[in-house]
């Protein structure tokens, strides 16, 4: 019977041509021409209107979008098309829901189905049936195909032996092995970032250094048989790559991560899910290959990334900030779990606040106490252990000092020695190249002065270096700092020492410290990283007892002086007697006005003392006829009752 009527003929063919891959596009060419073919076989069945369709050449006909397959549907339903060529099912749709709905508009604005042996029409039952079994098996066929390769490629990963594409500062050897790549400006740089991370601690920090020095970073740039090695300025997230990566800790990781399907506006779309939890890695081998750092060193980087995260909130300490409070981020609340902030209500003094309040405002705040204190306390048990590791300290810092040589000085000859091969090779391109070649011979001749001139840079720049290196240490220095590494505690004390490292310190040793408030006392229990815990416990400082409360000593002295002197007097007294006030400044009226209103001391009023028959030293020696060194005498024998509220007192 033939299903192909004048009416089909009166419209539009459309040939509709698909591969899956780019590779296939490039590779897969007969393909391409048995599909291209279809159009001599459309003239040949009697149509002279052909529209080819190759828009969807590369990609999938698994569900995502195709911009050729969606224009074909709406030439459909427009009435367009009077028949659809294909070379089979697979090429107009690998899943059931774009096959049914391809048959259900030809079936609706009466199109045929054509491929390079059958005229197929959808509003027949038989060829309905036929044209169903065969999107079935294709959509069956596909998903064969998958569940093959991914357990191929899951079995290969098992043994290590699926590598695809290694990151900088490795190359794939012999039999896919990984090895370190023998470029030593690569590895040393690779290595450079590990180092300065362990001895910053962020990775915003290393970032911010590198930028600062001007070292460049290597790039691996185009595809995998024609990678090329390009050096460009430091990247925030080319650093955040070499330090997340654990193929630089010598482990093979597969499934690292996962791709997630979702439906939106009708269409299948994949997106790659970030990175997933190492428990939940599909393959991971230690020790699998030659690395940059150890495995511990990697958990211990991860560890130390996650918790600079400041976005997670609670979940973390945070970065380590430039404020005073060196137990921020390490303390904990026991009473509800939340983290404890740190505030700074005003200049050298420093609160310590659970942030558990801020979620409900109804609640009050489950423990608040002066950080200052609880700085001081943790500090010394911490100095406690490292005071023995003093010396061993020194001595390894003098070592590494001596052998370790400037890191910048280093890469900067590095990149000295890959400028100098880039002008030798450019000239022997240069030479190389027939002479009466002008247009050749003058791009050569540019790029190899465009080597040379970066070559003279880069000498510059390593000779400044090199010319301002700090010189070794000498015999003295070397001494003073033994001697300094043996009194930890005045190194810790000294006004010059960063709070940032001595947070670290503190970071490197703790845990966390959990705070609990129990009636007037607030008890810490600290999870130092070894697994041991110390427990300290101190009064909370009643209201208005702070570090700045005058001593009562003083308070009594004023309190008797002012009956006898008035406030310039008594000030003049307490500065004799080096006496200061609660913020270390020296005693003036005005102050002494202030402490006296503070502590409910009237001002003393002419005539008092002698309204209470009270006599200084000079009048009783007038009054008897002495001199006041007999006075002073009696007082001595006690003959003479007297009173004297401090030394230098009346």
């Amino acid at each position: 019977m033939n299903k192909i009527t004048a009416d089909h003929l009166a419209h539009r063919a459309c040939v509709y041509i698909r591969q899956s891959t780019p590779d296939q596009v490039r590779h897969n060419l007969e393909s391409q021409r048995l599909q291209y073919a279809l159009v001599d076989r459309a003239r040949a069945l009697g149509w002279q209107d052909i529209d080819v369709i190759d828009d969807d050449l590369g990609v999938s006909g698994s569900g995502t979008r195709r911009p050729g397959f969606e224009r074909l549907l709406q030439a459909l339903c427009n009435g367009q098309i009077g028949a659809v060529f294909s070379i089979e099912a697979s090429r107009l749709a690998r899943n059931g829901r774009d096959w049914h709905t391809l048959l259900e508009f030809c079936s609706v604005v009466g199109a045929l189905l054509i491929d390079a042996e059958t005229v197929y029409d959808p509003r027949l039952t038989n060829d309905r049936l036929l044209l169903g079994m065969k999107g079935t098996i294709s959509e069956m066929e596909v998903a064969g195909f998958r569940e093959r390769a991914q357990a191929a490629l899951r079995q290969k990963a098992e043994r290590g032996a699926l590598v695809r594409r290694v990151p900088v500062g490795y190359v794939k050897g012999p039999d896919d092995r990984i090895e370190k790549d023998p470029d030593a400006g690569i590895s040393s740089t690779v290595d450079l970032i590990f180092r300065k991370f362990a001895k910053l601690g962020s990775v915003r920090q290393v970032f911010f250094w590198l930028d600062q020095q001007q070292i460049q970073l290597p790039i691996a740039r185009g595809p995998e048989a024609i990678c090329e090695i390009v050096w460009q300025p430091a990247r925030y997230h080319a650093v955040l790559s070499v330090l997340k990566n654990p193929l630089y800790a010598g482990a093979y990781a597969y499934g690292r991560s996962r791709t997630m399907v979702r439906l939106e506006n009708g269409q299948r779309r994949v997106r790659r899910q970030r990175q997933r939890r190492r428990e939940d890695w599909a393959v991971l081998i230690l020790d699998h290959h030659e690395g940059y750092i150890d495995w511990d060193t990697y958990e211990s980087n991860q560890a130390m990334i996650a918790h600079n995260d400041n976005a997670r909130g609670a979940a973390v300490r945070g970065s380590v900030k430039h404020g005073e409070a060196l137990l921020a981020g390490l303390l904990r609340c026991g009473h509800c779990g939340a983290k404890l902030l740190a505030q700074y209500p005003g200049p050298g003094v420093i609160r310590y606040q659970c942030s558990g309040y801020r979620l409900n405002r109804d609640r009050a705040c489950c423990v608040m106490f002066g950080g200052l204190r609880a700085d001081r306390l943790v500090s010394e048990q911490l100095l406690q252990c490292l005071t023995p590791l003093g010396s061993e300290a020194a001595i390894e810092a003098i070592e590494s000092l001596q052998g370790a040589g400037d890191a910048r000085i280093q890469q900067k000859a590095l990149a000295l020695e890959h400028a100098r091969y880039e002008v030798i090779r450019a000239r022997r391109q240069y030479d190389a190249v027939d002479p009466a070649n002008r247009l050749v011979a003058a791009e050569l001749e540019r790029r190899w002065n465009q080597a040379m001139t970066a070559e003279a840079q880069i000498e510059a720049e390593l000779a400044a270096l090199r010319q301002g290196r700090e010189r070794p240490l000498t015999d003295a220095q070397k001494r003073d700092l033994l001697a300094l590494a043996r009194d930890i505690p005045a190194l810790w004390e000294d006004p010059c020492s960063s709070p940032e490292h001595k947070k670290r310190l503190l970071r490197i040793a703790l845990k966390e410290i959990i705070v609990t408030s129990e009636g007037e006392t607030i008890l810490f229990v600290m999870h130092w990283e070894g697994g041991d815990h110390t427990q300290l416990e101190f009064p909370k400082i009643r209201s208005g007892r702070h570090r700045y409360v005058t001593d009562d000593e003083i308070v009594e002295v004023v309190r008797k002086l002012a009956r006898v002197e008035s406030d310039a007097r008594i000030a003049s007294i307490l500065n004799r007697n080096r006496r200061r006030t609660a913020h270390g400044q020296s005693w003036t009226a005005k102050r002494i006005c202030s402490l006296r209103n503070n502590h409910a001391i009237p001002v003393y009023s002419e005539g008092e003392r002698q309204a209470r028959d009270e006599m200084f030293v000079g009048e009783v020696a007038v009054a008897l006829g002495v001199t006041p060194t007999t006075v002073l005498r009696l007082i001595q024998q006690k003959q003479l009752p007297a009173m004297q509220p401090c030394v230098g007192a009346p």
